[in-house]
């Protein structure tokens, strides 16, 4: 979720240069005469195989593209439509009051890519983990902004984006590094399997610092459509908060979070969304990735339940 180190099988999968008939593809897609001039991997991801191209068209005008392909066999069994619901995003995207990739070709099957694959417009920016001291503040109000015009967009009736599931809970037992009582962890697992109530607006669904782009001390774009949904707005600010934990700390997540009730006048925060990102972030072979932090973080969540 958040960039990680691959492991050397990973990496090889997802770093390596796509294959000829992705290539193919992608120029077909672009038109008669198309030829790709440049391709280089996109650093971040560890679900999806995702590059940046420049592809040159007939008229000689280049367009700056990038292609998503869903190699990983684990993660398209878990999301098999995850192809199609980006694309679903990307053409409802069209109503958001921010810049997003526009959709400019899919093979959900991988029937021509080789592999289930979206085509889409490259989006100028950088992401940023980790913003200066004294522009903390004006980063997390600006995560929280792009948020709320990511929750205004209008869905036109029919739009095909699935309603919010959480991503199930893989870890079976505390982890080992955990200091935190069993009462603790049985409420936890509990409120994790509470049922939500459902939302009606459209989420982001992975949004954190490493999906947003940044040009000139602005968000120039957000990336990354793959798992968007339509439920309660807080599932986004659950899991934002989780990410600016592991990247800022705890205090920088309250800040957000209090920014959003600030800016959106919502009311009291449910912490079953802290648990619900938190826990759901985790599996049994990541345990020995719990921290203290985690922790503290997660007492606070059951303590407020």
């Amino acid at each position: 979720m958040h960039g990680y180190d691959l492991a050397p099988d990973d990496h090889a999968l997802l770093r390596s240069p796509p294959p000829s008939a992705a290539l193919r593809w992608v120029a077909a897609a672009v038109g008669d005469g198309a030829e790709i001039v440049q391709v280089v991997a996109l650093e971040g991801g560890t679900s999806s195989a995702v590059h940046a191209l420049d592809v040159r068209e007939r008229d000689g005008r280049t367009r700056r593209l990038v292609l998503r392909r869903f190699v990983r066999e684990d993660w398209l069994e878990e999301e098999p439509d995850a192809p199609l619901r980006e694309a679903a995003a990307l053409r409802a995207l069209n109503a958001c009051a921010l810049a997003t990739p526009e959709l400019v070709a899919l093979d959900a099957d991988g029937d021509s890519a080789g592999d289930p694959a979206v085509l889409m417009t490259r989006l100028d920016g950088a992401t940023i983990w980790q913003p200066r001291p004294d522009e903390l503040d004006d980063f997390l109000r600006k995560l929280v902004v792009t948020l709320m015009r990511i929750h205004a967009t209008p869905l036109e009736p029919g739009a095909s984006v699935p309603p919010y599931e959480d991503w199930g809970l893989d870890l079976q037992r505390p982890p080992r590094a955990s200091a935190l009582a069993a009462g603790v962890w049985e409420r936890a697992f509990a409120a994790f399997d509470r049922t939500p109530s459902p939302g009606t607006v459209l989420l982001h669904r992975d949004y954190h610092p490493g999906n947003v782009l940044w040009l000139g001390g602005e968000v120039s774009g957000v990336v990354d459509w793959a798992s968007t949904s339509v439920g309660m707005p807080d599932a986004d600010v659950g899991y934002c908060r989780e990410n600016l934990v592991r990247s800022l700390g705890i205090a920088a997540a309250d800040r957000f979070l209090e920014l959003h009730r600030e800016l959106t006048g919502a009311g009291g925060f449910d912490p079953y969304w802290d648990i619900q990102a938190l826990l759901g972030g985790f599996a049994d072979d990541d345990l020995d990735g719990w921290t203290a932090r985690d922790d503290e973080y997660l007492a606070r969540a059951v303590a407020g339940l």
